[in-house]
């Protein structure tokens, strides 16, 4: 409970209070699966869910299963102080690891949580790679590529998009021009590749399932078609058609 403590210090919340014992409820009920996702409908939600059910369809749910529970934004319920001491950020997604000892295990910032779901429960290492090999480096390469460009990029673009109070054409104009510059460096690392990292033509890994969520709504960022991002499309495809990841989708 150290890190539970602290954060009730930090915000001055009594411990074991009623907000946070909400936060961990499930922790104590015995039909609860061993993780818990708190999401929503965007894409670093999407990232998460997709991962947990490809990991669900290789290893089965005796080895992996979780619940979820949709945070809608809009109403703040993720800055509430009991999501507060789950993720000081206020942002989903979250992932609680109920099963961990002695006490249950929050992970936020949603490449992080994939890195903790594939080395815990990837037990044969079908979406990542060897610890200390050149591709788990380019894995780990892929993941922060997305998680501070195409992310941050994109996630500004729709902001000016379809957020921003006041009409701005130079941020918009700004941000789908980088968001389409960063499509451009991943249609490159794609030519004769099925997927990002790997030998050959690769393999569908957790780098792969980090960005595709971001790039499956282009036509958001403003970038209406993938015709100048064949290798993308042709990608994007191939991932959207996978059982798993139609499963991650519908969720929450």
């Amino acid at each position: 409970m150290t890190k539970l403590l602290s954060l009730c210090i930090i915000y001055n919340l009594k411990p074991l209070s009623p907000a946070i014992q909400t936060a961990f409820a499930r922790t104590q009920t015995t039909m609860a699966k061993p993780l818990l996702l708190y999401t929503s409908t965007t894409p670093n939600g999407y990232k998460v869910s997709t991962v947990l059910e490809e990991l669900k369809a290789a290893y089965g749910t005796d080895v992996i299963d979780y619940d979820f529970e949709k945070i809608v934004l809009s109403t703040n319920r993720q800055k509430e102080p009991w999501f507060i001491a789950l993720n000081p950020n206020g942002r989903i997604p979250v992932l609680v690891d109920r099963s961990h000892e002695p006490s249950p295990f929050a992970v936020f910032e949603s490449a992080a949580i994939l890195l903790y779901l594939v080395r815990k429960y990837d037990l044969e290492g079908r979406f990542t790679f060897p610890t200390g090999s050149d591709e788990e480096s380019e894995l780990l390469q892929w993941i922060f590529f997305a998680h501070g460009g195409i992310g941050p990029m994109q996630g500004q673009a729709h902001h000016f998009r379809h957020a921003a109070p006041e009409d701005i054409p130079y941020g918009k104009k700004r941000y789908t021009d980088e968001t389409a510059r960063l499509y451009g460096v991943l249609n490159i690392r794609l030519e004769g590749r099925d997927y990002l990292v790997g030998p050959g033509r690769g393999k569908l890994s957790i780098a792969d399932l980090n960005a595709f969520p971001w790039v499956r709504l282009h036509q958001r960022a403003g970038i209406e078609t993938l015709d100048a991002f064949p290798n993308v499309q042709a990608w994007l495809n191939r991932i959207a058609e996978r059982p798993a990841v139609k499963a991650g989708l519908a969720i929450p």
